[in-house]
């Protein structure tokens, strides 16, 4: 550890914020106070026979995992650590971040946000009571040892889902990685039902608009089967779509916004 990337490169890298950045996509005062926040959750102790690796390592490492999608096997060579131990290292890093991060940059919202963001998707879909798009992606993944055929998808290449849910803004408000539960967990504390905006119906519950391949469930809606349209059902179809297609947007910037982030690397 005494000859990788981190103690040979570390100071220098500090001295030049330009460097810093290139390699880790971040400024030094991010990483520093990304550093404080995280450093008691991922420290280690020393033990008789090994030195533990530093807290602003293991961020290191894995900030640079993260921003440069290299493999293990590069790091192993830059960082002069361990495959296995960096893999460690980035998980645990990784959940560390989740947990220290999530409620600051995607908290589920409160009930008032959650008015906000139906009356948001009224005024540019007119879909009413509808608080969110939901979609998933695969993300590639390298095979995981032991894992059989579980994440092997019908693209013919392992992938894991990432499930999101984004408002009117092209922001996502909720994310479930490796998971379908997204929607049934009844764990986003939405309003009680209303009713429908003009209306003196009964109270409509609130819901997310998705695609054909998703289980219908109450906080739901997908669109009718193409098959014998009558007007009424062409147009809830016309307007779902436009409701969904903001949360497949999103998902076309997070991309454009991560080529351009490797790119300038």
């Amino acid at each position: 550890m005494t000859r990788g990337v981190f103690s040979v490169l570390y100071l220098e890298f500090r001295a030049n914020t330009e460097n810093v950045f290139n390699y880790m996509g971040m400024t030094v005062d991010s990483y520093d106070k990304l550093l404080q926040r995280i450093s008691s959750r991922i420290e280690r102790q020393d033990t008789r026979h090994r030195r533990a690796i530093s807290p602003a390592e293991r961020l290191m490492v894995t900030i640079r995992f993260l921003a440069s999608g290299e493999s293990l096997s590069s790091l192993h060579y830059q960082f002069r650590i361990g495959i296995s131990t960096i893999s460690g290292v980035v998980r645990d890093t990784c959940r560390a971040l989740w947990e220290i991060l999530h409620e600051d940059f995607i908290p589920y919202p409160t009930t008032e946000q959650w008015l906000q963001i139906a009356d948001k998707f009224m005024e540019t879909s007119q879909f009413p009571n509808c608080v969110g798009a939901v979609d998933g992606k695969h993300i590639r993944i390298v095979k995981p040892s032991g894992s059989g055929s579980e994440f092997f998808n019908y693209k013919k290449y392992f992938s894991i889902i990432l499930m999101a849910i984004a408002d009117a803004d092209y922001r996502f408000v909720a994310v479930d990685i490796g998971a379908y539960d997204l929607l049934y967990s009844n764990q986003f504390g939405l309003p009680p039902p209303r009713p429908l905006p003009g209306t003196d119906g009964p109270p409509m519950p609130f819901v997310v608009v998705g695609d054909e391949a998703l289980q219908m469930c109450e906080n739901l809606l997908k669109p009718y089967s193409s098959r014998d349209l009558n007007t009424t059902k062409h147009v809830y179809n016309y307007r779902l779509t436009r409701a969904r297609q903001l949360v497949e947007c999103t998902f076309g910037i997070l991309v454009v916004q991560l080529a351009y982030s490797h790119k300038s690397h």
